[in-house]
């Protein structure tokens, strides 16, 4: 792995590595505070992902926590500032909620060109869950905890995981998690369908890193980036509209190399050579 402008500084709040096959790897580096969401961790990880997708080099990222959790919810503060919560939201209440978790909203991820797998390492609450969520694909360490715990903090179901939540899984699965804000393991996260595998926490890593430099060497850039767009754009559309404004972009799809290396790689039965997206490539 090789990484560049202080990837490796541990002082970072998001470390950056890219590999050598083609995978960005940002990984959330609180792991005092179990990875809880701050402005810190927000701007590194904005930081990190508009460095992935800018790069024609990856093709895939992968993001995960250090240490203990992958993100413990929002940071609340030291457990010693208990007598001072009323103050705080108070404040919090008059301030502008960019302020407090960034400048961008979690589902600003399915928006991405690139796929975006989650190696849930421990710890998954709160807005780490909602983040967990918009991405494309996740993996779990065994015993992994999971919580939506809005309910159980006076909160509503926040950034999106009401709407997430019910296309991942279903309306009863949806509501018994929001309104309990129960904590559940990652094995029943992967039986309700939240989770693609669980594996060992010494295994995690690299399960998600066989998976993503997978994707990287055998699909083309450029699929990955309309069916993307189409997954997530056709939650708001009928099964017309879909099938529509697909056969739009089969035609579009002819006119680039892809089809042809594609099929070509295929018939020779060699690893195909999809061309990179370039920073512009829309």
């Amino acid at each position: 792995m090789s990484g560049s402008d202080g990837a490796s500084d541990t002082d970072d709040a998001v470390l950056y590595e890219a590999t050598d096959s083609g995978v960005a790897i940002l990984t959330f580096n609180r792991p005092d505070r179990l990875n809880a969401w701050g402005p810190d961790i927000a701007a590194g990880f904005y930081a990190g992902i508009d460095r992935a997708e800018a790069d024609p080099a990856i093709r895939v990222i992968v993001l995960t926590g250090r240490g203990r959790g992958f993100c413990a919810g929002a940071y609340l503060g030291a457990p010693g500032g208990a007598a001072q919560v009323a103050e705080s939201m108070d404040r919090a209440g008059q301030t502008n909620l960019a302020d407090l978790v960034g400048e961008r909203p979690p589902h600003f991820v399915t928006t991405l060109r690139k796929p975006v797998i989650a190696a849930v390492n421990g710890a998954c609450v709160g807005i780490g869950l909602t983040q967990a969520l918009m991405c494309d694909v996740r993996f779990a360490a065994a015993g992994a905890k999971f919580g939506a715990v809005f309910s159980r903090r006076g909160l509503i179901a926040e950034f999106g995981i009401s709407w997430i939540l019910p296309r991942l899984t279903s309306m009863g699965v949806t509501l018994d998690l929001l309104l309990s804000g129960r904590t559940f393991l990652a094995e029943e996260a992967a039986e309700l369908g939240l989770v693609k595998e669980v594996v060992a926490a010494d295994d995690l890593m690299k399960r998600a890193l066989e998976y993503a430099e997978d994707m990287a060497a055998n699909c083309s850039p450029a699929s990955m980036a309309v069916i993307k767009r189409q997954v997530y754009g056709d939650t708001t559309r009928d099964v017309v509209d879909a099938n529509d404004r697909s056969e739009v972009l089969v035609h579009e799809a002819m006119s680039r190399p892809d089809v042809i290396e594609g099929i070509t790689s295929f018939l020779e039965k060699r690893p195909p050579r999809f061309p990179s997206l370039s920073s512009t490539d829309a």
